[in-house]
């Protein structure tokens, strides 16, 4: 049957063991009852905690259960399946003579899946529409397998305040002409810029601004190196004197003191190689 004909069934998503609805996992549900009235604890005996079997159809996971089996304990789970996680009560523990294992898929690699499982207490009754799957512990399970498609993925609301601006015609301001009450702006520092991104960091989650932000640098001592701590030294005074002392020099005394007219490379480069000639060389005989 495809998915229009269920009236939009989902496919099963999980299937686990849960001692009762306290602690049936979140999007889960519990199968208290078989189809033919029976209660579909799994375990008979009074002495010991029953547990029941719970599916669970939330997508969020992005998995699906693509096929259900029943293997015994003397046989090997098949490759690619899992089984079922078990929620339980400390004192609760789940049969291992026969267990339950699923195999799951991610919801877009696969076109069919298990859609639902029941269980019954007598073999005798079927179940339409319905695959015989194995029995367990005195009840048959049964599964539903069939097509299903994708969840639509839902649009994210939009900022209707965001797409007015960007449909308003309105052109941005001209600047202001230059005047002595109106004077340039002057460019900040690169330490005044870094200040100011702090700020607003640091103002992101206070809109109210009356929290002071913590940084990771609150409660470090700053203290300057005793290299350069000049007053710690003793050095004020002389570090005033050297200072007193620099001369500035112009540009007529940078040129007269380091000016070099290289007339020696030149004389050197104008100089012409003298000749050689063979006749200044003796022939050999």
């Amino acid at each position: 049957m495809s998915m229009m004909e269920h009236g939009g069934v989902r496919p099963v998503t999980a299937v686990a063991w849960t001692s009762n609805s306290g602690t049936l996992p979140k999007n889960f549900t519990m199968i208290g009852l078989t189809e033919d009235g029976a209660s579909a604890n799994f375990a008979r005996s009074l002495m010991k905690a029953g547990y029941y079997l719970c599916y669970s159809k939330d997508l969020t996971g992005g998995m699906v259960v693509s096929d259900i089996q029943i293997v015994s304990e003397k046989d090997s789970i098949p490759h690619g399946y899992s089984y079922l996680t078990e929620h339980l009560e400390p004192k609760a523990t789940v049969s291992k003579k026969k267990r339950v294992c699923v195999r799951f898929a991610p919801v877009g690699s696969v076109d069919s899946a298990v859609l639902d499982i029941k269980l019954t207490a007598k073999s005798k009754m079927m179940l339409q529409h319905y695959t015989f799957v194995g029995d367990i512990h005195g009840y048959v399970l049964w599964c539903r397998k069939g097509q299903f498609s994708s969840p639509i993925p839902q649009a994210k609301p939009r900022s209707l305040s965001l797409d007015l601006r960007k449909l308003s015609l309105e052109q941005p301001s001209a600047p202001l002409p230059l005047r002595p009450s109106n004077p340039p702006p002057v460019p900040p520092s690169r330490i005044s810029q870094r200040r100011c991104s702090l700020k607003k960091d640091n103002n992101v989650d206070k809109p109210d601004g009356s929290l002071q932000a913590i940084t990771a640098l609150d409660g470090v001592p700053f203290s300057l190196h005793p290299n350069y701590d000049i007053q710690a030294n003793g050095m004020a005074l002389q570090s005033n004197l050297q200072l007193n002392n620099i001369r500035i020099k112009s540009f007529q005394d940078i040129e007269n003191e380091y000016s070099y007219t290289f007339t020696v490379e030149e004389s050197a480069a104008k100089r012409t190689r003298p000749s050689v000639s063979s006749e200044d060389f003796p022939s050999v005989q």
